[in-house]
């Protein structure tokens, strides 16, 4: 019997707002800025990455080597695409065990 394995792609999921929300609060908690530059790049793909370059004001192809964890972008970078996204950060404190 043989297997077959497809490739997985998270961006097909991330179709509205709170399971993008969720998706962010999950990959934050990793503390993986890797992950989570990855992460991003997967919401923008899911929006449109024309679309998200055009928003954010960075181009296509430069979104497109940033967003990976291969790549350590700024932060006014990952804010700017954050906001094209319109997505925004807040901060809570943390929780105590």
């Amino acid at each position: 019997m043989t297997k077959i394995a497809s490739n997985f792609d998270v961006s097909e999921y991330l179709d509205n707002e709170k399971d993008i929300a969720e998706y962010l609060s999950s990959i934050v908690e990793e503390n993986d800025i890797d992950l989570l530059c990855t992460a991003i790049g997967h919401i923008a793909k899911a929006r449109g990455m024309s679309k998200i370059a055009n928003d954010s004001g960075l181009g296509k192809e430069y979104l497109y080597r940033t967003l990976n964890q291969k790549s350590k972008p700024r932060f006014d970078t990952v804010m700017k695409v954050l906001k094209g996204m319109d997505i925004q950060l807040k901060f809570v404190p943390a929780q105590t065990l």
